[in-house]
This record gives structure tokens, C-alpha cells and sequence, in this order.
């Protein structure tokens, strides 16, 4: 059973990524494209070019997991950036998987006093 902690990273491919890729072709971009660890237990997260359909890879222990998801209507906000691949929350994942825009959050603001 799939279980999460908090500090479980969160990498967001962006662009267009190739969705008849399996296990082996994600695992491939992971480490030699974006140049991340992939057996570090963070979640590696792939959209198709119609926003219909994500992909996330994951090392779950003793073997890989490739979690899908197929809209059957409308389309998966995907975020736009300079960057290949962008870092973010488990609850910015859980607003791009129901449909929301990451632009449109409120950001972190970095106080680090109240006077």
C-alpha cells in the first residue's frame, strides 16, 4: 500500500512528454534528461499534449509504480515555464490532478519576523 510522507518530493515534467512511454522510458527521461534520482522515493509526474492524460513514476521500495490518470472531459491544467522541470507541493499535485491552475495560488511569502 502506497503511502506518501511529507517530505516525499514532487517533480513535474513540464512540455510534452510521450504517454505510450512504460516504466522504463519514464525511468529512462528521470535520470538521464532531468538528471534526478530515481530511486529517492519522490513522485516523477508526466503530461501528454492533449492534457488529457498524466503519468506518475514512483519507487516504492522494492520495485516501480506508474499511477495513470485519463480525463474523460476537459483537460489537466499543466503549468508553463522556462524550466524542463519544476518542483512542487503534494497539494500543488493534488490541485493539478482535480483541475486547478498553480498560477492562480496564492505565493509563499518568506517573513521570517513579525516586527
Amino acid at each position: 500500500m502506497l503511502q506518501v510522507t511529507s517530505d516525499v518530493k514532487v517533480y513535474v515534467a513540464l512540455g510534452v512528454t510521450d504517454m505510450r512511454k512504460s516504466i522504463n522510458g519514464l525511468s529512462l527521461l528521470v535520470e538521464e534528461y532531468y538528471r534526478l534520482e530515481l530511486f529517492s522515493g519522490s513522485l516523477f509526474v508526466f503530461c501528454n499534449r492533449r492534457r488529457d492524460r498524466v503519468k506518475i513514476l514512483f519507487w516504492d521500495r522494492n520495485g516501480f509504480c506508474l499511477w495513470m490518470k485519463r480525463l474523460e472531459q476537459d483537460v489537466f491544467r499543466w503549468p508553463e515555464s522556462e524550466e524542463e522541470i519544476l518542483e512542487i507541493s503534494q497539494t500543488s499535485l493534488g490541485w493539478l490532478l482535480h483541475g486547478l491552475d498553480l498560477k492562480q495560488a496564492h505565493q509563499r511569502l518568506p517573513y521570517s519576523s513579525v516586527s
